[in-house]
């Protein structure tokens, strides 16, 4: 199979899809022939320019807080409605709301909830109203979720990140057993850190933070790692060329082998 035609004639969702590792992914879908292309996220502005620039006739923007299950449910019943399917859902939305001081000594229990509620309850509302949707059109379908290559290390702060990316992980290993009798796959990406939006919540705003950070620790050299190497990883997961991989979480962060860096 060609690479433009991977997810040909495909129908996806990909919440988080305004900006960042959403919209790299977003872009990439449209170049591999998806169908449609259905950008879920709450920045208007954003997010219709992402889609008038991939074009209005497969992509379109819809208002969505993953943190409300009711406003999940209406872009996948829409998705389906107007585009004849779903096909695929990526669960990427997230949030690093705590910051970098989120230690169990000072965890900020307000923002903990916060995190909380995005990465972990907000993508189970996204896996759950997807599935709910594949197996009512009974064709089976790919469900993605965003994790992080904090979740396979422990680390000296991002306390509530961690502990809500771990659960995304063992949110998808359930959901994969559940869900593979519907022939429904359902997989996670975990990405090392990428320069986008959200890292510069933290203070990461350029390859030289992020290389300074993670450049010692990795086994890959010479390469940095950008969103559409995460986005490359999400597409394989999504196609046919997955069609007997589920439950796998696919780390995409060059051979990191511990966290020391967020100590710095």
């Amino acid at each position: 199979m060609s690479k433009a035609k991977k997810l040909e004639g495909k129908v996806a969702i990909i919440t988080g899809g305004a900006s960042g590792i959403g919209e790299a992914t977003a872009r990439l879908f449209a170049e591999l022939g998806a169908r449609a292309v259905v950008i879920a996220d709450i920045q208007p502005e954003k997010g219709e320019s992402v889609a008038e620039s991939i074009g209005r006739h497969r992509c379109s923007y819809v208002h969505c807080d993953i943190t409300d299950e009711e406003q999940v449910k209406s872009v996948v019943d829409w998705t389906a409605a107007t585009y004849g399917g779903v096909d695929v859902v990526y669960c990427n939305a997230g949030t690093v709301a705590g910051g970098l001081a989120q230690t169990v000594l000072d965890l900020d229990l307000k923002q903990f909830d916060r995190v909380m509620r995005v990465n972990t309850r907000g993508t189970a509302a996204c896996v759950k109203q997807a599935a709910l949707k594949m197996v009512e059109l009974g064709k089976g379908g790919a469900i993605v979720c965003t994790a992080s290559a904090t979740a396979a290390h422990a680390g000296p702060n991002l306390t509530d990140y961690i502990m809500s990316k771990c659960a995304v992980v063992a949110l998808m290993r359930a959901a994969s057993l559940q869900l593979g009798v519907h022939g429904i796959r359902v997989n996670s990406v975990s990405p090392g850190l990428v320069v986008t939006p959200l890292a510069a919540t933290i203070g990461l705003h350029s390859a030289a933070d992020v290389e300074g950070m993670f450049g010692e620790f990795t086994s890959l050299k010479g390469l940095e790692l950008v969103a559409d190497h995460v986005a490359e990883a999400v597409a394989f997961l999504a196609s046919d060329e997955a069609a007997f991989v589920t439950g796998h979480n696919l780390t995409v962060d060059g051979g990191l082998q511990c966290l020391p860096f967020m100590a710095k």
